[in-house]
């Protein structure tokens, strides 16, 4: 990871309002005051080519700043043979923060034909609305040279993700026990030898495993899945869709993403014990990728707390759950009496849409499962190196060679703690980034945006004036309610939001879903209607709409709003303070 590292590191002061006039991409290169060198922790993939990216996903995925050890392990377990082929990454680090380039998916997309319209039809259900005005760069790249590749390399592919597929009732059945044992196995390690040697035969194989069958689950029903929604949404509408589309939660039977809140229900009602719960879920939380955070069942009575304010609130999950099967039944009925000869293909549709995300959320727990995995083994060799924490400032070949009793980079591990937290202190990126990108400088702007931030036009891009009104995204999740805003920008702040409140978020994670209960609605900046903010909405009843772009930033707390999930809208009724409200 951190071997030949490209580009330079600037000591020029970040300029206020950088602006690119008329001296062109480069000029801004040059005058990042950060620039890109790994050895140092300093990651700026926006630099040395002119791309679009975004974090509409992936953002969603991994919204914290990462530490080098989650960046090395999410380059091991992300790195697609796309990138073998393409010679471009897909996935990239700016400024600490996880992205996906657009301007590859769309470059390939153009080799094989298929066109801008079309491409931005079966991606922005996943990776949000990217604005009709904006240019994506393409980058140059061979078709003959693609197709030579690219071929037998799909062809391999798909027969590795068909035996996965085939394995994965086994594994989801396994994975409690395989975890429970490899993790045994790493705490008793008894010296640095043993531990390395079991990253080789116990843990990389473990991770692999988990990275794969989450790959093979994703991609193999990955166009079917989003292909059945646009499929529905085409003939039975935005709203009837959603409703349909939910029912992954019944009975016993529910969506991972959803197993905090029902889990939470369950052991308030006293229907299971803490030491159950933990074990199913302790894993799932707001930072459960950032490999230096602790996962919940670390931290002592985190889960007492969260049941204490599951009691606060007047319906909990399981009962959201059951208000949402009944709104599914009325949804089924209006359908059967509007299209009374294809209901039966519609509902074929969407049990089919059931089991992919059934197994899509259940492969992708036990792929951040693993990740807990490789927690325990960092924290391990953390405490046989002598590293302690500072393991996590490390990239993984430098931890493995820290276990074979080398230590070459010890002299930049401080500079790594103190560029990460330099990046923890601003503010979330804009969803969109095109060309070379100062954190610093936008964080620094007042009149930045949230949604988009485009180098090539920096002036024009700035946020205009406008009225705070309305504000549209994705429909995520049907349904219309008013309430007082509640901006919660820190997943740390959740406690401050009230029940009956409008949540309005960044983006929401697994870690969030504990308290959507106490939310009337949710509102996000980032997502699309296949996020989690869509979907767990979607399964409880509760409105939403994603993918805003900059809620965040033209909502106040103590606005009186009115949601319109099904129409993607959120109108302003009232500003906080006009009535006394306090903020």
């Amino acid at each position: 990871m951190n071997e030949n590292p490209a580009g330079n590191s600037r000591t020029k002061p970040a300029r206020e309002g950088l602006s690119p006039g008329q001296n062109g991409l480069k000029t801004i290169a040059a005058e990042l005051p950060h620039g890109h060198d790994p050895l140092k922790g300093k990651w700026n993939d926006s630099l040395g080519r002119h791309c679009l990216w975004t974090n509409g996903n992936l953002g969603e995925l991994l919204h914290d700043v990462m530490t080098p050890s989650t960046w090395a392990i999410f380059k091991t377990v992300l790195v697609d043979e796309i990138e073998k082929v393409s010679l471009e990454p897909w996935v990239g680090n700016i400024c600490g923060r996880l992205y996906l380039n657009i301007s590859l998916v769309r470059s390939m997309a153009a080799k094989f034909g298929l066109g801008r319209k079309r491409m931005a039809m079966l991606t922005e259900e996943v990776f949000g609305r990217i604005p009709g005005d904006l240019k994506v760069p393409l980058l140059p790249m061979s078709r003959r040279r693609l197709l030579q590749n690219f071929i037998p390399l799909a062809f391999k592919t798909q027969l590795r993700m068909v035996f996965y597929k085939k394995r994965f009732p086994r594994f989801i059945s396994e994975a409690l026990q395989q975890f429970a044992c490899i993790q045994g196995k790493i705490r008793s390690a008894p010296d640095k030898r043993v531990l390395r040697e079991l990253w080789e035969t116990e843990v990389f194989p473990y991770l692999a495993e988990c990275s794969y069958m989450y790959q093979a689950v994703a991609k193999l029903d990955g166009g079917a899945w989003m292909g059945i929604r646009l499929k529905l949404k085409e003939e039975l509408g935005e709203t009837d869709t959603n409703i349909i589309l939910t029912g992954g939660s019944t009975g016993t039977d529910h969506l991972a993403s959803l197993g905090p809140v029902v889990g939470l229900s369950r052991l308030a009602r006293g229907e299971t014990d803490c030491e159950t719960f933990a074990r199913e879920f302790g894993h799932r939380g707001p930072h459960e990728l950032e490999l230096s955070f602790p996962r919940p069942a670390e931290k002592q009575g985190w889960n007492e707390r969260l049941t204490t304010a599951l009691r606060e609130i007047e319906s909990d999950g399981i009962e959201l759950l059951e208000r949402q099967h009944q709104a599914r039944q009325e949804a089924w009925a209006r359908i059967k009496q509007k299209y009374p000869h294809r209901v039966t293909r519609f509902k074929r549709l969407a049990a089919r849409w059931e089991e992919m995300e059934r197994n899509r959320e259940a492969a992708r727990s036990e792929w951040v499962r693993a990740f807990w995995l490789i927690r325990s083994y960092m924290l391990k060799a953390g405490e046989l190196t002598g590293s302690g924490e500072d393991i996590f400032f490390h990239y993984l070949d430098e931890i493995l060679a820290l276990l074979e009793g080398v230590n070459s980079t010890e002299q930049y591990i401080q500079e790594r703690r103190r560029v990460y937290e330099s990046y923890r202190e601003l503010p979330p990126y804009p969803a969109l980034i095109l060309g070379p990108f100062d954190p610093y400088g936008w964080a620094g702007d007042p009149n930045r945006r949230s949604d988009l931030y485009d180098a090539t036009k920096y002036d024009d891009s700035k946020a205009p004036p406008v009225q705070r009104s309305e504000i549209s995204g994705f429909p995520g999740s049907p349904g219309v309610i008013q309430g007082r805003v509640r901006v919660i920008l820190d997943v740390e702040q959740q406690e401050r939001l009230q029940s009956g409140e409008i949540l309005v978020a960044t983006a929401t994670n697994v870690g969030w879903t504990p308290i959507f209960p106490r939310a009337a609605a949710v509102v996000t900046d980032v997502g699309a209607p296949l996020s989690h903010a869509a979907i767990v909405a979607r399964e409880l009843g509760i409105p939403a709409v994603v993918g805003c772009g900059n809620a965040t930033t033209l909502l106040k707390t103590g606005d009186l709003v009115q949601v319109s999930g099904g129409q993607g809208l959120v109108e302003i009724l009232e500003p906080a303070g006009e009535a006394g409200q306090k903020t």
